[in-house]
């Protein structure tokens, strides 16, 4: 009895992850941006909860892995659609661009294909078992939840094109299926010399977080970028 309730747990939090991601959509298309961001955030940490206690518990399903990628797919591919769908339809066009309003916030859904494409081909890789290839997808979700939410104002201003908003859409999509290597933050120790791109990342994680807020964590994933591009091996 206890092996089999102990054998459901980690796919009960990937369903509890789903769960929120769904809540997330829906907050989203309500162009409620802070809700929407905490259902995604829970998400993440549902997330990454359901594979430690997997391997914890050695509670491994044949569904499993197939479970935590549709889960992923509505969290963290869906969700920052409908966030993005949203705010294209918030933005202010200008007369050039009028004619565009009522199709280009369909441009949105780019984020969820390409993370279905992300989720597909992280399964069957055999080299990011310790590193990604490729942002992830939590990271992306997060990097459109914070940005909507922290710089809401200015993007729906007349300063901001959502031409440029279209372009961003774009190379978030293409960062996703990249063959760009990524570090990952998984410490075996706690030694500089093994850890020494993970603790450059976390200090400078912190100024960015005090002085730019809920922006910051966008700015976070901006550098994660960054960081990964400078410090990367050529395979």
């Amino acid at each position: 009895m206890t092996n089999s309730i102990k054998r459901h747990i980690p796919n009960t939090v990937t369903c509890l992850n789903l769960f929120s991601g769904c809540i997330a959509c829906f907050m989203a298309f309500q162009a409620r941006y802070e809700l929407a961001l905490t259902f995604i955030i829970l998400s993440a940490v549902f997330d990454f909860f359901d594979g430690m206690l997997a391997r914890v518990l050695h509670a491994f399903s044949p569904i499993g892995k197939d479970l935590d990628s549709l889960a992923d797919d509505i969290s963290f591919g869906a969700a920052p659609s409908f966030v993005v769908f949203s705010l294209f339809k918030e933005m202010h066009y200008p007369g050039s661009m009028e004619w565009l309003a009522p199709y280009l916030p369909y441009a949105a859904f780019l984020i969820s294909v390409f993370s279905a494409l992300r989720l597909a081909k992280f399964n069957n890789d055999t080299r990011q078992t310790s590193s990604f290839i490729g942002l992830p997808v939590p990271a992306n979700a997060l990097f459109w939840g914070a940005l909507t939410v922290g710089a809401h104002d200015f993007l729906i201003s007349p300063a901001c094109n959502p031409f440029y908003l279209l372009v961003v859409v774009l190379l978030f999509s293409w960062l996703l299926v990249s063959e760009i290597p990524m570090f990952s933050l998984k410490f075996k120790n706690l030694s500089w010399k093994d850890n020494k791109v993970s603790f450059i990342f976390l200090i400078v994680c912190i100024p960015l977080l005090i002085f730019l807020g809920i922006s910051g964590f966008s700015a976070v994933i901006v550098w994660y970028i960054i960081l990964s591009l400078f410090t990367r091996k050529n395979k």
